[in-house]
């Protein structure tokens, strides 16, 4: 008597569990081999695609023939795209059970393989479920690249989004706080280049942010988070984004600046040391001997440590850390507006943020002229395509590198501020920063103080044991001491337009004046 393995095949789990199917292919296998005296020796169930041979039972199923041969001299299935949805996996795969002494057959498109000619039915049987598979697969990737054309994000939703269904049951991913604050916060974080991507990435994760650092470097690269969807190249169609139909969580202004960062496209001062609580300065100080970067260590004395910011190269320069940190508390209460300026304060403010609207006006304007000119390249590159003066693959070229630039320029446009209306709520809450100064710095945590510093001052300090210097002060800060300096000077006469003082002090490297 022949003896069999039964083998029973369906493509997902939920056939498995729910369906009918693998009772009726065990129910057709048994009656078949009743029929035609064939023992029965194993059923396999399998719950995994017929693409590949790839399958967790057909592959045990292999190896015990392999280990017993000629124990079975049959593996019976319903159909052949029950064995295999590939022709030539499913050719080679015959190949090897026959040499192990095992017939494979489908009991309804039974085919005797020792007559030629029906080699050419069993390329049918094979060929056509892998036809239908591929066209399946492709009616399905046309209908994901369509739904990403019109704004659809086609996967599980990315880190800072969740998804959902809306009431017409139409899936859409939508934030997921407080995720998505925290992705928002990184990317402000890196734009203002004051630390490391790494540095913030740590930070973020002391935040609660739960992220491999791979993970958050794909995160900052992803353009979804500022309403991107990106649609890969397909033949002749170039690569391109689309506007996404979910919420962004970031401006495209912000995106591209964080990716002018990551590129080193801009130059940024950034602190690229772990700083101790001790060190607030650190990285911050410039050597006055030799200009270089002071760095911050400990000596061991006989009973404690002693701190210094120092420097490393051979001038010997250094300086008592707790000296120097209450020298610069010293200096940033200079900082602080007196109380009988403070409406003084808010006029010129109020006259600069005016200016800056200007400014901002003038700007779009002149974006738009280089959005302008970019297109008039780009009309230009097509006429010389249409007279044959350039191939298509230079037109690809340009074309690629001008709608780039014109992305990057259009979602700087969008970027500007037109309303300033809430002027005065700005204003008044500055002020009140700046009121409490010295004692946001001194109760904030390291990475605060140091943003503190950072956003006062844009460059490095100079510090001599006594007092600080600097090239650069930030220009609202500059604004508030060149009043301050102007009153001081204008006792008698004071200018109606409180801006035209602003000339006055505008030294090459600004020393913070003391009153």
């Amino acid at each position: 008597m022949k003896i069999a393995d039964l083998y029973i095949r369906v493509s997902t789990d939920e056939q498995a569990d729910k369906g009918y199917s693998q009772r009726n292919q065990e129910e057709m296998l048994r009656k078949y081999c009743e029929i035609n005296f064939i023992q029965t020796r194993h059923v396999i169930f399998e719950d995994h695609s017929a693409k590949t041979f790839n399958r967790p039972q057909w592959t045990a199923l292999l190896a015990e023939l392999k280990k017993e041969k000629g124990r079975s001299d049959f593996i019976l299935f319903t159909k052949w795209d029950r064995f295999s949805r590939n022709a030539g996996d499913a050719y080679q795969m015959i190949s090897r059970l026959r040499k192990l002494g095992v017939e494979p057959q489908a009991i309804e498109q039974p085919l005797d393989l020792s007559i030629p000619e029906n080699k050419m039915m069993l390329a049918f049987y094979l060929a056509a479920p892998e036809v239908e598979n591929d066209r399946r697969a492709l009616n399905t990737f046309f209908g994901m690249r369509r739904a990403k054309k019109e704004g659809r994000w086609m996967a599980a939703a990315p880190l800072g989004y969740k998804n959902k269904i809306s009431e017409g049951g139409r899936k859409y991913i939508a934030p997921d706080e407080p995720k998505a604050s925290l992705i928002k916060w990184a990317f402000e974080k890196i734009a203002t280049g004051t630390f490391t991507t790494e540095q913030i990435w740590k930070q973020a994760l002391q935040k609660g942010f739960k992220c491999s650092k791979h993970g958050f470097w794909v995160v900052i690269r992803n353009p979804v988070y500022c309403g991107k969807i990106f649609i890969p190249k397909y033949k002749d169609e170039e690569s391109h984004f689309v506007q996404g139909q979910h919420e962004p969580l970031i401006s495209e202004s912000l995106f591209y600046e964080v990716q002018d960062v990551l590129d080193v496209k801009k130059k940024h001062q950034r602190t690229k040391l772990k700083v101790d609580d001790k060190f607030p300065l650190r990285g911050f100080l410039i050597c006055p001997k030799c200009a270089k970067l002071l760095t911050g260590s400990a000596s061991r004395g006989c009973r404690r440590k002693y701190y210094y910011y120092h420097c490393n190269s051979t001038c010997g320069c250094r300086f008592n850390v707790a000296k120097a940190n209450d020298l610069f508390v010293c200096e940033l209460k200079k900082f602080i507006p007196r109380a009988e300026m403070i409406e003084v304060y808010k006029m010129v403010l109020r006259q600069e943020f005016n200016s800056q609207s200007k400014s901002k006006h003038a700007s779009c304007k002149q974006v738009n002229a280089q959005i302008n000119e970019l297109n008039k390249r780009l009309e230009k590159a097509r006429n010389l395509l249409l007279t044959e003066t350039i191939d298509a693959a230079d037109y690809r070229l340009i074309k690629t590198e001008t709608e780039e630039e014109l992305k990057r320029l259009e979602a700087k446009l969008v970027s500007v501020p037109t309303n300033f209306s809430n002027a005065d709520k700005i204003i008044d809450k500055a002020l009140n920063t700046f009121s409490r100064l010295d004692y946001l710095y001194e109760n904030s945590e390291i990475t605060h103080k140091r943003e503190i510093i950072s956003s006062i001052f844009p460059e490095k300090l100079i510090f001599d044991g006594i007092n600080y210097r600097t090239t650069r002060l930030n220009e609202a800060v500059k604004l508030i001491y060149k009043l301050d300096k102007g009153f001081s000077k204008n006792k008698s006469e004071q200018h109606r337009d409180f801006s035209e003082m602003f000339p006055m002090v505008t030294p090459q490297r600004l020393e913070l004046w003391t009153r």
